[in-house]
């Protein structure tokens, strides 16, 4: 069975720019695998730091659980997600045992440091899953198997100077929203939090805006999701998109992006 991980910074970052393609994978057959390598410890104006992760934590294992993905716990708290050596480990290790045939990341420039350097983590965990000799903890055999590499939008579609972002790939989640909406969902506690730090005005509504900006970027879909390949230099032995693959009937290739990649 093909394996897909989505590896992301915060729990419900996977539910607003993931899910969709995520669901869309499960309907192909697709095994899931589900983390968040920070644990939500500053996501909160209610709750003391204890309480807020086992809160977050449940949601994030519930939102995983509904889809049948396996769940793999977070390592550190909110901005503690740093590109160094004992997290990168950390992140190595669960890539390892995942061995996944499609790593899904955030977008390598968003609006904030700890979504560049999830993505950042998981591209070097990813590179270095065949080196031995690269410790990892907690300690796990290495592996060569070829893995493709995707990288979601950011959010709102922008990079951090507010320019607009277009995706290389762009899949079809309108059969798919409410399903994504109630994975969402799931992280009740953010709700109160989201509309009081980010002027949010509903975490899932924002979410349901930015898929719908997505899919007008597409200029084919009501709601999409997404998507741009990382480089197969180091990854896999040949280019391969089994993304577009897999979904091709609910996606499509962006030639003017793709243009540039030639």
């Amino acid at each position: 069975m093909l394996t897909v991980f989505a590896l992301a910074c915060h729990p419900d970052d996977i539910e607003f720019v993931m899910s969709g393609t995520l669901l869309l994978l499960q309907q192909q057959g697709w095994n899931l695998h589900y983390m968040n390598i920070a644990n939500g410890s500053l996501g909160t104006e209610e709750f003391s730091r204890e309480d807020i992760i086992r809160i977050r934590t449940e949601e994030a294992r519930k939102a995983a659980n509904s889809i049948g993905a396996v769940f793999h716990a977070p390592l550190v708290d909110d901005y503690n997600v740093f590109f160094e050596r004992e997290t990168l480990a950390k992140v190595a290790s669960v890539v390892r045992q995942v061995a996944p045939d499609i790593l899904l990341l955030q977008s390598p420039v968003d609006y904030m440091e700890d979504h560049q350097n999830a993505a950042r983590l998981g591209i070097a965990a990813a590179f270095c899953r065949g080196m031995p000799n690269m410790p990892v903890d907690p300690p796990f055999p290495s592996t060569n198997k070829d893995v493709v590499l995707y990288h979601a939008q950011p959010h709102g579609n922008r990079d951090m100077l507010r320019r607009t972002v277009h995706a290389g790939m762009y899949v079809n989640i309108s059969g798919v929203l409410e399903q994504k909406r109630a994975m969402l969902a799931c992280h009740e506690s953010q709700k109160n939090w989201l509309d009081a730090s980010q002027g949010m005005d509903s975490y899932l509504i924002s979410m349901e805006e930015t898929a719908r900006e997505t899919g007008k970027l597409s200029g084919r879909y009501e709601y999409a999701e997404g998507w741009r390949r990382h480089h197969h230099i180091g990854y896999s032995r040949t280019e391969s998109d089994p993304l577009y693959e897999t979904l091709k009937e609910n996606a499509f290739i962006n030639e003017e992006y793709e243009k540039n990649c030639r």
